[in-house]
């Protein structure tokens, strides 16, 4: 956290992968005061940065998946910039090249326009000085930016649930590229919007929480369109519908409601220790611990036939567990029904997965097996179409991999229309590789 007031600027950082945020922060928050304020919680790099420059003093913290950094850091160099700071793990801190490119301009407005463009990947940014808060949404929008307001304050947020509760109402989304400077008074648009927008359409269907809405659509009723369009196009009948907690539940109910199967809940999340498994940074680790935090009622398992519907299948390892935990407390079947397509690429605009290779993702590997090896683009596009035998062949494989009694994938197409907003603003790199 970052606060700016009469005293100019304080700031605080914690590591809080073994701790909740409020705990970590309860003694600086009685002691940091001003009329200015930004903070986020980063799993990558330590900010917000407190950075001197031409442009004065400022503090800035971003959201962002650079992919270009060695080609940045290379020019910047060449231009004159003399060092960065590396972190523990050697990379070099994703703010602080922000703040470089930033500082190769004259002006602060040019400068963070210059960075946005530079960017090969996403970046918004929070840029805070003594005039306010200057707010820059992605330059293709792939992460939201959204502004709240009540009397005497506006804030911004990646998500619009976060202020509600204190009192805000949500004023406007940025628009993609869009620069505002964000006061107590006013939020005044300094860089108008692209017209393109392509925003990550997986903050839906997993990484969003419920409560959340972007671009107009709420992330809960999305999940139950999501889940509704899957059931009218299933034929199985199982005993009970079931989610695994927390971002399958909404996409179950909604598949409930429409099959009129029974909806209920064989397994209770338990997150006093754990609140988010994938915070740890060894894979093993996040493995474990979300199993730990899934709990059995197993009287609502035993001799059932359940269909179980998950948000995605990434590696496959926590579903598979989740299955044969299922067979071993007395589950007949267990119906598996992800609430998006298979994932095909390795997403390139967010950093919110951890997978360091496509090959991680089971379906790629399912797909090198079934290719002896050779997989080009136009391959992966036959396995991409839901009426192909590829498709037919991969799903298949997985189903039997990973044991499960049925497999079925949501289509692209259903789960697009879920969302509802134009599809040309939609990114969906991660399902059809397509830009």
């Amino acid at each position: 956290m970052a606060v700016y007031g009469v005293g100019g600027f304080n700031r605080s950082i914690h590591y809080i992968e073994n701790a909740p945020f409020r705990t970590k922060f309860d003694k600086d928050i009685q002691e940091m005061s001003g009329r200015l304020g930004i903070g986020c919680i980063s799993d990558y790099e330590p900010q917000p940065l407190m950075v001197r420059s031409h442009h004065g003093a400022y503090a800035i913290t971003t959201v962002s998946k650079i992919n270009n950094m060695e080609e940045l850091t290379r020019m910047l160099f060449d231009s004159g910039h003399s060092h960065f700071l590396e972190m523990s793990g050697g990379d070099i801190n994703a703010t602080e090249l922000i703040a470089a490119l930033i500082n190769q301009k004259e002006n602060l407005i040019d400068g963070i326009r210059y960075a946005l463009e530079a960017v090969d990947g996403s970046v918004s940014i929070l840029l805070m000085n003594r005039k306010g808060i200057y707010a820059a949404r992605d330059k293709y929008g792939r992460t939201p930016v959204v502004v709240g307001r009540k009397e005497d304050a506006y804030c911004v947020s990646f998500e619009d649930f976060a202020y509600k509760n204190l009192g805000y109402m949500t004023h406007r989304e940025l628009g993609a590229g869009e620069i505002a400077l964000i006061t107590d008074e006013s939020c005044r648009t300094l860089v108008s919007p692209n017209k393109d927008m392509k925003i990550c359409t997986f903050l839906w269907v997993y990484y969003g929480y419920p409560s959340s809405s972007y671009e107009g659509i709420s992330v809960e009723n999305m999940r139950y369109e999501c889940g509704k369009r899957m059931a009218a196009r299933d034929n199985v009948k199982p005993d009970i519908v079931a989610g695994v907690p927390d971002s399958g539940i909404a996409h179950a109910i909604g598949y409930a409601n429409e099959s009129g199967i029974p909806f209920s809940r064989p397994f209770i999340k338990y997150t006093p220790t754990w609140p988010r498994s994938f915070m740890p940074t060894m894979q093993s680790q996040r493995d474990l611990i979300a199993k730990m935090k899934l709990l059995a009622v197993e009287e609502l398992i035993r001799d059932k036939s359940l269909l179980l519907i998950d948000d995605s299948i990434v590696r496959g390892t926590q579903l598979r567990e989740t299955t044969e935990f299922l067979y071993q407390s007395g589950a007949k079947e267990v119906h598996i029904r992800p609430a998006c397509p298979p994932l095909l690429y390795g997403c390139k605009y967010l950093n919110f997965s951890r997978s360091s290779s496509e090959m991680d993702l089971i379906t790629r590997r399912v797909i090198d097996r079934l290719e002896g090896g050779e997989v080009t683009d136009e391959v992966l596009q036959e396995y991409a179409n839901p009426e192909s035998e590829k498709y037919a062949r991969m799903v298949e494989e997985i189903r039997k991999e990973l044991n499960f009694t049925t497999l079925r994938f949501n289509r692209l197409d259903d789960m697009l229309d879920a969302v509802g907003i134009d599809k040309c603003k939609l990114c969906t790199y991660c399902w059809d590789g397509k830009e």
